[in-house]
């Protein structure tokens, strides 16, 4: 049990990885612990254990087979009142399995009120504050849309809540530039470095919302859903080129 004085669940002071798993075998965890560990790098915590990391992520599958989310949760471990924490912190490190997402079907996106503050370090890592993801998710729904498409407080497109966002501009691939407050997505390396092998122009940009009208090919990642193409966009349907989409797959 995590006791209550757990600064994870108090303040949300600690990290997360989500992992795939695929016939009881863990996808790409060297590139999420090396994440991790700088992200425990960034906000000051003892780096985990990747031995450790990697016997509580195969505990936490056993034999089940079938694709499996697996997420690895460090926290800073225990802690007074206040913000402060000790003087060494006690990390906690546990993982949990669940089935996996079904890949479903493309996603409408609507643009979410809720903004990512790129000024934030939590915006770099995958902190355990994870809130405005959450109000933004079902601002989304809410607007009968699946996923939200989230802007940074100035404006510029940043990410989808739980994904890296991708589109095409005249054959060319753009993303959100890291400096827009976005999470460097271990699916988003991936396609980024499938891209260029290719021969497929792609760049890192800062632009705003209006910089995706007319734009026909929206596509999200993450390492569970892998790629996921965009059918509408704020209530425009989209024309996805499937062929480009297809060759793009990791």
């Amino acid at each position: 049990m995590i006791p209550h004085d757990d600064r994870g669940l108090t303040l949300g002071d600690g990290l997360f990885e989500t992992l795939l798993a695929v016939a009881g075998s863990l996808v790409d965890f060297e590139p999420h612990l090396a994440r991790m560990t700088a992200g425990c790098a960034a906000l000051g915590l003892p780096a985990p254990d990747w031995d450790e990391a990697r016997r509580l992520c195969e505990a936490a599958l056993g034999s089940r087979g079938g694709p499996m989310a697996v997420r690895l949760t460090l926290t800073a471990g225990s802690g007074g009142r206040g913000l402060d924490r000790p003087a060494k912190p006690q990390p906690r490190l546990f993982a949990t399995a669940a089935d996996a997402p079904v890949r479903a079907g493309p996603a409408r996106l609507i643009t979410a009120a809720v903004r990512r503050n790129a000024g934030s370090p939590a915006s770099r890592w995958k902190t355990l504050a994870y809130l405005d993801n959450v109000l933004a998710r079902r601002e989304a729904q809410a607007a009968g849309g699946d996923e939200a498409l989230m802007l940074n407080t100035a404006g510029e497109v940043a990410c989808a809540a739980v994904a890296n966002v991708f589109w095409l501009d005249d054959g060319r691939l753009r993303t959100p530039a890291l400096e827009c407050g976005i999470l460097e997505g271990v699916m988003r390396a991936r396609v980024i470095a499938r891209a260029r092998a290719m021969g497929l122009e792609v760049a890192e940009v800062r632009v705003g919302r209006s910089d995706l009208d007319g734009v026909e090919t929206i596509f999200l990642t993450n390492s569970l859903i892998g790629m996921r193409a965009v059918s509408q966009l704020d209530g425009r349907t989209l024309r996805t080129d499937q062929r480009r989409l297809a060759a793009l797959r990791p």
